[in-house]
C-alpha cells in the first residue's frame, strides 16, 4: 500500500469516528456532545464508586424507604444518568404517545404543551415547573404558553444545564432537593399554576410534594402531574408482573412505584379538588413506548462510542456501567407498557380551591 493511499485510508477512518460519535452520537446538535460525557456532578474518578452506591441501595431496600435516604440516592440518579439521558434522548427527560405522521421531538413538545394548555394560564402570569430537570418542557412551555416558568429540580448539575439552555433567556431554575422541596423558597400563593411531567415519581411521599405545590400556588389556579403508576392490569402475585415493576424501579430512581388509585386520593387529601383524571397511555392513544423500541440500534451505536471513549479516557469509568443499566431499564419499561401494567402518564388535574379551610 504507498502512502497517498495509506494517507486516504486513514482520512477516510478518521472522518468516520468524527461522523460517528459527534455527528450521530447527540440526540440534538445544540444539546450534550458524546465527548462531554460526565458524571454530573460527581469526578470523574468516583463515577464508578457511585454507581456501586447507587445499586447499594438496592441491596438494602429498608434504607431506600427511608425518606431521609431518598434525596442522596436520586441526587446520586441523575448526577450519573443526566449526561446520558441528553445525548441519547433529548433535553425532555420523559415519555409522550406516539403520534402518526409526527417525529418524537414534535410529539414530545405537544405532550408538554398539553400540559400547560390544562392549567389555563395566560401570558405574562407565574407558573411553577416541579421538577424541570434540564429544562426541555419548561422552554417548550414558556415558548407556548407565553407565561413565566420557574423551574425546581433536585440535582445541581442538571440546574447548571438548564441554565446554559436558558442563558439567553428570562427563565429561571431554583436549585433544591426533595428536602427542600418540602420547603420550597417561595411564598404562599405565588404562582398562577403549576406541572409536573414525570418528576413527582422520586418523591418519598407524595403528599409532602404535594402539600407543598399546594401552598404555593394562588387559590383558584389548576395543577397538572403526568405520574408514573401500576394500572389496574397489575396483579402483585404474577412474578413476571413484579419483576417488570422493580426492574423499572431499580433502573429509575423510584423509592417504590405508586397505584393509579393513590394519585387522586392524595391530591385529595391535601386540599386539592380533582378536575380530571385520565390515563394518557391508553387507547385511542398511540404506543408511548414505540420510541424505545425503534432506538435499538441507536442504543448500540451509542454502546460502542462509550466503550470507545471509556477506554481511552475520555468517558469517566463506570459510564459504560450506567449506559448498559439504562438499556436494560428501557426493556423493563418497554414490557411495562406493552403488557399495560404500567403508565408513565396518569395525568391528574387539580384545582386549588378559591378559600381554603385555613381561611
Amino acid at each position: 500500500m504507498d502512502s497517498v493511499t495509506l494517507y486516504c485510508t486513514a482520512a477516510l477512518v478518521a472522518g468516520g469516528i468524527y461522523w460517528f460519535v459527534c455527528v450521530l452520537g447527540p440526540a440534538e446538535r445544540k444539546g450534550k456532545r458524546a465527548l462531554d460525557l460526565s458524571g454530573g456532578s460527581i469526578s470523574a474518578e468516583n463515577v464508578k464508586d457511585n454507581y456501586n452506591q447507587y445499586w447499594s441501595f438496592f441491596r438494602k431496600p429498608k434504607e431506600i424507604e427511608t425518606a431521609e435516604k431518598v434525596p442522596d440516592f436520586v441526587d446520586t440518579f441523575y448526577n450519573l444518568v443526566t449526561d446520558i439521558y441528553e445525548w441519547g434522548w433529548g433535553q425532555s427527560f420523559h415519555f409522550s404517545p406516539s403520534i402518526p405522521g409526527k417525529s418524537d421531538k414534535d410529539a414530545t413538545r405537544i405532550h408538554e404543551e398539553m400540559a400547560v394548555d390544562l392549567i389555563k394560564v395566560k401570558p405574562g402570569q407565574k407558573i411553577l415547573d416541579a421538577g424541570c430537570g434540564v429544562g426541555g418542557p419548561m422552554r417548550a412551555i414558556a415558548a407556548h404558553s407565553k407565561a413565566h416558568v420557574t423551574g425546581i429540580t433536585i440535582n445541581d448539575y442538571q440546574v447548571k444545564r438548564a441554565k446554559l439552555h436558558n442563558k439567553k433567556r428570562a427563565w429561571t431554575i431554583y436549585a433544591t432537593s426533595f428536602a427542600v422541596i418540602l420547603q420550597m423558597p417561595f411564598d404562599d400563593n405565588s404562582f398562577d399554576g403549576a406541572y409536573s411531567i414525570e418528576a413527582t415519581c422520586h418523591a418519598p411521599k407524595l403528599e409532602e410534594v404535594y402539600a407543598e405545590i399546594y401552598r404555593v400556588m394562588k387559590p383558584g389556579s389548576l395543577y397538572v402531574s403526568y405520574e408514573w403508576v401500576t394500572t389496574d392490569k397489575y396483579r402483585d402475585d404474577d412474578e413476571e408482573h413484579r419483576e417488570v415493576i422493580q426492574g423499572i424501579e431499580r433502573g429509575d430512581a423510584l423509592p417504590g412505584m405508586r397505584k393509579y388509585s393513590d394519585i387522586a386520593a392524595t391530591a385529595r387529601k391535601v386540599g386539592f379538588e380533582v378536575v380530571q383524571e385520565k390515563d394518557l397511555a391508553k387507547p385511542p392513544a398511540k404506543p408511548w413506548w414505540n420510541r424505545l423500541k425503534m432506538g435499538r440500534v441507536a442504543y448500540w451505536r451509542n454502546h460502542v462510542v462509550v466503550v470507545v471513549l471509556s477506554a481511552v479516557g475520555i468517558a469517566p469509568k463506570g459510564t459504560v456501567d450506567v449506559h448498559e443499566m439504562l438499556f436494560k431499564t428501557a426493556d423493563y419499561l418497554s414490557r411495562g407498557g406493552e403488557t399495560g401494567i404500567f403508565s408513565p402518564m396518569h395525568m391528574i388535574l387539580c384545582r386549588k380551591p378559591e378559600k381554603t379551610s385555613s381561611e
